[in-house]
């Protein structure tokens, strides 16, 4: 959890890498053993997050960036200058790719409701500057609605255990003094009842190809409560997030975290404060079924439904040629 986000650990692991290769003073190898240098390291890399699609497409595409680089010159200082090059480009595409979400998801949300002067949205755990490479996802949404001067409220979960949300949400939000209110997890409901919401926007890790969103737990929780009060439920999350490998949600694996978090205070690292001898369920994650999402807010648009269901295939190979607004 020192580096945490989807985006995030992809950037910090393709840079982290680009650090080590910098600092090479005596490569002893070819251009294709540089290559495989890189790949190897990529692949551990991966190995610590295996359900962070962000992270391993981020592999993928350095590991043929290298791989090309090696098949056209002899020199491994070239084939590590060329990963460097690529890793800090991504660092930039994602900020860009961060602000185009926020875009879209403001000038959706203000087509969807016309009539809606401003908007208050709810959202759930860590989805900004520092869970990206800058900006965020859900989070960018929000900035870009402020920004636009059409924004009431934003209202963030403590996003239990760990409370990503009380930590790292609101402390962005003060931050950038946009009007924002802190409120229980076990308090949205309560709070879509009041009728006081908008639109509940979230980030993912990942979105299978028919829609279903794997993200933070409670997500599914807050999906089904946005249905039952008839408030559109939306995913932001760049296209990196979408696995097509992925047929639904049912094939995408939960990690589990530690019991700690649940038995101690402050997300584990604080006292003890329930029952030694409890057994503890912790996933990390829950996957939320499609038929509860509204629109899914990418960097190339908003994938929408059409009969109800998302064609996100379809979307995906026809935004690939369609440049980052």
């Amino acid at each position: 959890m020192v580096v945490r986000g989807a985006p995030a650990i992809a950037i910090a692991a393709a840079l982290s890498l680009a650090v080590e290769v910098a600092n090479f003073k005596d490569f002893n190898g070819t251009s294709e053993e540089a290559a495989s240098f890189i790949e190897l390291k990529l692949e551990y890399l991966v190995s610590s997050r295996p359900t962070a699609v962000n992270l391993s497409d981020a592999a993928k595409k350095l590991i043929e960036i290298t791989s090309n680089a090696a098949s056209t010159t002899i020199m491994p200082e070239s084939v590590f200058q060329a990963y460097i090059e690529a890793a800090e480009i991504m660092l930039d595409d994602d900020v860009a790719s961060n602000k185009a979400i926020g875009s879209y998801g403001s000038r959706f949300l203000q087509d969807q409701r016309k009539i809606v002067p401003r908007f208050s949205v709810l959202t759930h755990c860590n989805t900004g500057s520092l869970a990206t490479a800058g900006y965020g996802t859900a989070l960018g949404v929000i900035r870009a609605l402020h920004a636009e001067g059409v924004l009431e409220r934003a209202y963030c979960t403590e996003t239990r255990p760990f409370n990503q949300g009380s930590w790292l949400t609101a402390f962005e939000l003060v931050h950038d003094k946009i009007p924002a209110t802190l409120i229980a997890d076990s308090a949205a409901a309560a709070l879509m009842k009041e009728s006081r919401l908008s639109a509940v926007i979230v980030g993912a890790d990942p979105v299978a190809a028919n829609g279903d969103t794997a993200n933070k737990i409670r997500t599914y929780s807050l999906a089904v409560c946005a249905m039952h009060h008839h408030i559109p439920f939306y995913i932001a999350a760049s296209l990196s997030s979408i696995d097509l490998s992925l047929s639904s949600g049912e094939e995408i694996v939960i990690e589990e975290r530690s019991s700690k978090e649940l038995l101690h205070s402050r997300g584990g690292l604080g006292e003890q404060v329930a029952a030694s001898g409890i057994l503890v369920w912790n996933p990390a994650f829950d996957v939320t079924p499609a038929y509860l999402i509204t629109g899914i807010v990418t960097e190339k648009g908003v994938i929408t439904k059409n009969n109800d269901a998302f064609n996100i295939k379809d979307f995906v190979e026809k935004a690939a040629g369609k440049s980052t607004a």
